[in-house]
């Protein structure tokens, strides 16, 4: 038995702060334990009798084994027929197969988890840069909005500037009242009298819309502009005018591709537009836009319509000496009204007058706060046409301006033109705001006072769906007149008040139409 225990000292003596001990118990069977770190213990027993080879490596095995497991046991052990018998629970040493492939499997899903989270971090890792582009993006644009945050819908300042624009509105109403003194000026000055109320209400409670209040000032502006500027004979002026609103558009009565060619594909054309126009009431204009569809500098005149469909015997006129000259057309609407070709002044919120005989440019900057130019607000329902922001038109009662200004949301706004033959100057006489946004619509035009908008339906048509009157202030956006066309884009839309026809550039087609009233038909 010494022998035993000396070698089982020996093997683990080789290890650090191991220790082995015998006793010798009572029923002289020897206990032999063994520690490493004070942590495992484990205890087995052999006699005072010679021990096999075999019985020495099941003894190493168990003290080898409990090194590594942290569940060691105590094993008594006695005497039989000259051997040490001990009883061991030997599943402490099984292999646990059922708790590896759980953490195997556990493993494995980790793995997975960890692949997926890379794809996803990978993926946020592209996309933050741009959502951050957006967010910075929006908060730019919504910084100028920041005050109504804190302030409300709107200040104190704006309601003094209302009140300001409302007292200025009392003193037009008093100056046309004192001219008509009618039930309708009255009527009007009533109205404001209590808009001007209602203002100085909401300086001390906040019990009515800005928004509304807004809208009422738009109306009765455009009422008090009614009044001062169409005559009280102006319907009976033209025997189309007496009904009202147009009800039909022929088909195409006139094709003819642009004397320039198809590839200018953005322009305006028509006949002489004044009927007094002695010298030139038969003459056809071209002016297309021959610097990148946006600019031109001359106009092209025919004497007659055989010449004009001929393509012969035509004057060049240039009004501009480059396509930056300040006096250069921008934009495809343009008209010829007498012995003067109107358009719109190159990247200013101007409308320019070229006098044919004189050679000669003049010019008049139209109202509002922040009118769109230079591609601010072009017509736009389907495909953009470029820098089509002011509009000049002309009808029975003259010459018109329509575009769109910041101070009416990028909603069309209508202005009257004015050439004053004797002090040489263009003037803007009044001005009514819509509620149509001109993005909204491809094209518009005036017939009578009223102006008409049209919108894209397809690529052979179009519909005239909206119009609004100068003379009553109304709106009426239920029409739906169609507008046949042979090519998709509509550069340009004009009414000519001498022979009751619409003339259209349609990406450099030359077409004219026949415009039916309500008159006619009853």
């Amino acid at each position: 038995m010494f022998l035993v225990v000396s070698f089982v000292q020996v093997v683990f003596r080789s290890w650090s702060n191991l220790s082995v001990t015998g006793s010798k118990p009572a029923n002289s069977v020897f206990v032999v334990s063994f520690s490493k770190e004070n942590r495992r213990r484990l205890c087995v027993c052999v006699g005072p009798v010679s021990v096999s080879l075999k019985m020495l490596q099941l003894l190493l095995l168990l003290l080898l084994s409990s090194t590594a497991d942290s569940q060691s046991q105590r094993v008594s052990g006695y005497k039989k027929a000259n051997a040490c018998v001990c009883q061991l629970n030997s599943t402490m040493w099984v292999f646990p197969a059922q708790k590896f492939k759980y953490v195997l499997e556990e493993v494995h899903t980790c793995e997975e988890s960890l692949n997926n989270l890379q794809e996803e971090l990978s993926f946020s890792s592209q996309r933050l840069p741009l959502i951050q582009d957006q967010f910075t993006n929006f908060t730019a644009r919504l910084e100028p909005y920041d005050y109504l945050h804190s302030q409300g819908l709107y200040t104190e300042l704006s309601l003094r500037q209302l009140g300001q624009e409302l007292s200025q509105l009392q003193v037009d109403i008093d100056v046309v009242h004192s001219q008509l003194n009618n039930s309708h000026t009255q009527k009007l000055s009533k109205e404001a009298d209590r808009l001007h109320k209602h203002v100085n209400k909401m300086q001390t409670i906040d019990t009515l819309n800005m928004k509304t209040v807004k809208e009422k000032l738009r109306y009765l502006k455009n009422n008090v502009e009614t009044c001062k500027s169409i005559p009280k004979d102006f319907r009976v002026q033209d025997k189309h005018c007496v009904r009202g609103l147009i009800t039909n558009i022929s088909d195409p009565i006139t094709t003819k591709v642009s004397p320039h060619g198809k590839s200018y594909v953005s322009g305006s054309w028509g006949k002489q537009a004044q009927k007094e126009s002695e010298g030139q009431k038969n003459s056809y204009w071209v002016q297309p836009l021959l610097s990148s569809h946006i600019w031109g500098n001359t106009v092209r005149l025919y004497q007659t319509y055989e010449d004009f469909m001929a393509s012969t015997n035509h004057r060049e006129f240039t009004f501009a000496s480059s396509y930056s000259d300040p006096s250069t057309n921008e934009g495809p609407n343009a008209v010829l009204y007498g012995e003067a070709l109107y358009y719109h002044c190159y990247r200013s919120a101007d409308v320019c007058r070229y006098d044919l005989e004189a050679n000669e440019v003049k010019r008049v900057t139209l109202p509002g706060t922040g009118v769109g130019f230079n591609n601010k607000f072009p017509y736009c329902y389907y495909d953009c046409r470029l820098n089509s922001d002011v509009d000049v038109e002309a009808d029975e009662t003259g010459l018109w301006a329509l575009y769109a200004t910041l101070g009416n949301h990028g909603n069309l706004v209508i202005s009257r033109l004015v050439w004053d033959s004797e002090v040489k100057s263009l003037n803007v006489t009044q001005t009514w705001e819509t509620r149509l946004f001109k993005k909204a619509a491809s094209n518009a035009f005036m017939v009578c006072g009223v102006m008409y908008a049209t919108r894209y339906v397809n690529e052979y048509r179009e519909e005239v769906f909206y119009a609004f009157d100068t003379a009553t202030g109304k709106e009426d956006n239920s029409l739906a007149i169609p507008l046949e066309k042979v090519a998709k884009g509509v550069a340009s839309l004009s009414y000519n008040p001498t022979n009751k026809q619409i003339y259209m550039y349609n990406d450099g087609y030359l077409l004219a139409y026949q415009a039916h009233f309500r008159s006619e038909a009853l």
